[in-house]
């Protein structure tokens, strides 16, 4: 997909004139901006990107949720009256207290409008059929896919309230081109169809587009998926309740993904001292939602771990690209007798080793030691699972140079999910 802008000054021009903008509707309106940007010196003249990434101080998570926990129920990061606002939603809250978010009708559809950036680097058509295997609750999630799809003209098939098996008869019988859940939902599904005797190879699905964990970066999960669902490519792609649907899988190299610029400013910074990093280090990404102006946030640090690149696309973008797409988070990496893990580096290798349906990871706190264990359950088929665990083993300690014992359990005895996969369990 051909970037519309033509080189990196232009897309910096564009966003320091949406940033002009935004400042203006925000400044004095906003009271949680409000009280931050006057005292950084930070006004809606701000001459260059460079000035405001100099005087705009962070926005962490924890302000949000302490402005929200003072000023009930939704906080003072609203641009407008509350009778603008239309859209409710929230985070899932797997790391803490849910944020709960509003949008007005025009944050609303800019939402939309990044989600046909998504659709057109996929190559979904108005003649495709798009199934959302997703619950439809409070959390953001696909709400914004299924509207995008509308508007640009897709057939739209809804999955709420439906089973696993229910939802698989709706992509078959319907003819669904397009499936969009989340990467472990996908595997989900197919073992289900394997259960209930359905051949996903007779299915239309061409596409699966995923969100909500790093899983369809990984190249093992995505092989994994497209080798569930014959005929089929994975797109990736992510987003955040507070900010909004940020980037879309590059087409032409599988497991890269484009920050929609024309929509957010992005910095990639290191975790601890907030300086920028160099192009191809690991950093943490920091975005400015350009046109949420109802509810925006500014240098906001979202916690993701990425990988930038610099170089020319070979598909003609010159937005910033992340090598690998969402690595990480900083929270959810490890420390284990000194050795730094992170979850998705531990899929990978549990993908890559194949014969695994599900696994879960413990990790326990015995004195000053955190000590990680793996509990799998074998795919249909395998013959010595005692042996699948063994190979993992060694596949570990080969990565990690760490002993991480692993158990095999019972088919079916793992937890299964539709929205995010909650496999890592502290205890």
């Amino acid at each position: 997909m051909a970037d519309a802008f033509p080189n990196r000054a232009a897309i910096e021009a564009q966003q320091l004139a949406s940033l002009r903008a935004l400042l203006t509707a925000l400044l004095p309106a906003n009271r949680f901006q409000s009280r931050r940007l006057p005292d950084a010196g930070l006004t809606a003249s701000v001459a260059s990107l460079a000035e405001f990434t100099r005087r705009c101080p962070f926005t962490a998570k924890d302000e949000l949720l302490a402005d929200q926990a003072a000023h009930p129920p939704f906080g003072t990061n609203l641009t407008f009256a509350p009778e603008r606002y239309t859209r409710f939603h929230q985070t899932s809250g797997t790391s803490g207290a849910p944020l709960r978010w509003l949008d007005t009708p025009e944050s609303w559809q800019w939402m939309l409008g990044n989600w046909a950036e998504v659709y057109r680097a996929a190559g979904v058509t108005p003649a495709d059929r798009v199934y959302f295997a997703f619950s439809f609750g409070p959390f953001l999630g696909f709400w914004t896919a299924f509207e995008s799809a509308a508007q640009l003209g897709f057939l739209c098939i809804p999955g709420g309230g439906l089973s696993s098996a229910a939802r698989l008869r709706a992509i078959l019988e319907n003819r669904a081109t397009l499936l969009c859940c989340t990467p472990t939902y996908a595997i989900h599904l197919a073992e289900v169809a394997a259960k209930e005797n359905l051949v996903l190879a007779n299915s239309a699905v061409r596409k699966i587009i995923v969100a909500g964990e790093p899983g369809g970066s990984i190249a093992t999960t995505r092989a994994r998926i497209e080798s569930l669902w014959p005929g089929a490519r994975v797109f990736d792609h992510h987003g955040m309740t507070e900010v909004g649907p940020v980037t879309y899988e590059c087409p032409a190299r599988p497991g890269v993904l484009h920050v929609i610029e024309r929509a957010y400013f992005a910095e990639v910074i290191h975790p601890t001292n907030g300086e920028s990093v160099a192009t191809g280090e690991t950093g943490e990404l920091v975005l400015t939602s350009l046109g949420r102006t109802g509810s925006p946030l500014l240098r906001y640090r979202t916690g993701d771990l990425v990988k930038p690149e610099s170089k020319p696309c070979a598909c003609g973008s010159h937005e910033l690209a992340l090598a690998g797409g969402i690595l990480g988070r900083t929270d959810d990496m490890l420390i284990i007798r000194g050795v730094n893990i992170h979850p998705s580096a531990v899929e990978e290798i549990i993908r890559n080793c194949g014969g695994v349906a599900e696994y879960q990871a413990r990790i326990t706190h015995r004195a000053a030691m955190t000590e990680l264990a793996l509990a799998i359950e074998p795919s249909v088929g395998c013959v010595d699972a005692s042996a699948l665990a063994r190979k993992l083993e060694q596949a570990l300690h080969a990565a990690f140079q760490l002993r991480i014992p692993v158990t095999s359990v019972a088919a079916g005895s793992l937890p299964r999910f539709e929205m995010k996969a909650r496999r890592w369990v502290k205890e």
